[in-house]
């Protein structure tokens, strides 16, 4: 957790579960200042930020590739499959982060006593986590 502070799309519900800004709750966490269950978040919330950061770096890499200017030519079939592995890879990992995080949020004691604004932070993965084909999927070994 000593890398630097990335966003996560789960930063507004670890904020909301540990009643602090995220900044705050890192610096506790590294200081060895944080319970189990803050240090956890913390540190799945890091992991979280790096595959999000992946997500995003492949996401830019295709669009950068496709780009209405670019050359037809300069297109290669035996990259864009290895940027659909990386990409199934990266959001696989966002989804089992996110998971992981929400089962410790909801298994913190209280959580159910703290009222509706406590439940609609609590974190989702999106629904369209992994929708590469299973066709995709079983070309590549």
């Amino acid at each position: 957790m000593n890398t630097p502070l990335r966003p996560s799309s789960q930063d507004q519900a670890i904020e909301s579960a540990f009643s602090g800004p995220v900044s705050e709750l890192h610096r506790a966490a590294t200081a060895g200042q944080a319970g189990p269950a803050l240090f956890r978040a913390m540190e799945l919330r890091s992991f979280l930020a790096v595959a999000e950061s992946h997500v995003d770096r492949v996401r830019d890499r295709m669009h950068e590739a496709t780009a209405p200017n670019r050359d037809q030519n300069e297109l290669d079939a035996a990259d864009f499959r290895m940027d659909v592995e990386w990409m199934e890879a990266a959001l696989s990992s966002r989804t089992e982060i996110i998971t992981a995080l929400t089962r410790l949020l909801r298994s913190m004691p209280g959580r159910e006593a703290t009222g509706p604004g406590r439940h609609q932070a609590t974190p989702k993965a999106s629904p369209k986590a992994n929708t590469a084909t299973p066709a995709v999927r079983s070309r590549h070994p």
